[in-house]
């Protein structure tokens, strides 16, 4: 079977180099244009990303002297491959514009970025858990006027450190979240190298990031209505967003009050047993186990833990009672493969599954 040609858009960012990374030599995909700004098109992706390399993986040979592409010339692009992954620096009403004329190019669209987030007919997905909202594209095909073209964007890199852990307990009533994100500095696009005031430091505020974190969930828990998504009303949840000297991997700190309280060992074993399409279709970059806990006091550890199932299990460890909350526990998620380029492929893999590429 000859493998669906996709195009990668800002490849030359961080989340652009994760992507390249975990489509080189997918078994559903290849790679066939690469496009970023103006300012890299036309030069090789080497001489493009230039000292820019951010991973410890290094670039993949495959991609090297291939020619970097405009990202503003859509029909061009567009005639190279089926559909895209976008990852742009840009502002949010120039990505929302960007991210629509590929669409209504008849090229459908997976987004690393926020823009869309909030888009009522976009699905916003975590593919364990709402893949129930493919089912909107039908409603968005409809008011872009296309065929195949749509968007379909993932959701923030720091809510997949809890948010995977609340779903399987949401039949216990959650009633209230109290959440505090640590997150690492490649949820900035930075390295140590580029951001040496993040040695030896925690900055206590991330633009943005606490209105997504409390926001954000709710939309995935949401339902599908009128051709739209509408987010659910409860629980409520409160966060806050730290900066921390970590390179990969967002840490949560979660507290949670029940209308019906579980015993620790429902919650464990609802952990255990949670899985979602992507297990069940035995997609190529789904986790085997979704959710792993960790009797251990000290798990779980960014350093030790974030490469779980390659970047894309989610870790969680300390579920003890307290005495404010009914429960308090430790999430971990990797940002830029779960939370990030990994998310974005492995929704992908599952658009492509289930016929929406066709």
């Amino acid at each position: 079977m000859s493998k669906m040609k996709v195009g990668v858009i800002g490849a030359t960012g961080m989340v652009g180099q994760r992507f390249l990374t975990l489509l080189n030599d997918h078994p559903y995909f290849e790679v066939s244009v690469l496009a970023a700004s103006a300012r890299s098109a036309g030069k090789t992706y080497a001489e493009a990303v230039g000292d820019r390399w951010k991973l410890s993986t290094p670039m993949p040979e495959a991609y090297k002297d291939m020619i970097v592409l405009d990202a503003a010339e859509i029909e061009k692009v567009g005639s190279l491959c089926s559909f895209v992954f976008c990852a742009v620096d840009m502002k949010k009403d120039e990505i929302r514009a960007l991210e629509e004329a590929y669409a209504k190019a008849e090229i459908p669209v997976v987004s690393n970025n926020s823009a869309n987030r909030w888009t009522p007919d976009v699905p916003m997905v975590i593919p364990e858990i709402n893949d129930a909202h493919l089912e909107v594209i039908a409603a968005q095909r409809k008011r872009l006027g296309t065929k195949r073209g749509f968007i379909a964007v993932k959701p923030n890199c720091s809510i997949q450190s809890y948010v995977p852990a609340l779903t399987p307990l949401l039949k216990y009533g959650i009633k209230e979240v109290v959440a505090t994100t640590y997150q690492a500095i490649s949820g900035a696009g930075k390295t140590f190298r580029e951001w040496p005031e993040m040695i030896d430091n925690v900055i206590p505020y991330i633009g943005g990031e606490e209105e997504k974190s409390e926001q954000e969930p709710l939309r995935v828990w949401g339902k599908v209505e009128n051709g739209e998504i509408v987010k659910a009303n409860a629980p409520l949840i409160t966060t806050q967003c730290i900066r921390v000297p970590v390179t990969d991997g967002h840490t949560a700190a979660v507290f949670v009050k029940f209308e019906n309280k579980p015993t620790k060992e429902e919650i464990l074993e609802a952990w255990k047993s949670f899985s979602g399409k992507p297990q069940a279709l035995k997609l190529p970059h789904a986790p085997e186990q979704f959710i792993t806990y960790f009797e251990e006091d000290n798990r779980p550890q960014a350093k030790l833990d974030r490469d779980i199932y390659g970047g894309m299990g989610v870790t969680v460890g300390r579920l003890r009672e307290d005495t404010l909350f009914d429960y308090k526990f430790v999430g971990l998620s990797h940002n830029t493969l779960r939370g990030a380029a990994g998310g974005a492929v492995l929704i992908a893999e599952l658009l492509y599954r289930e016929g929406y590429f066709n």
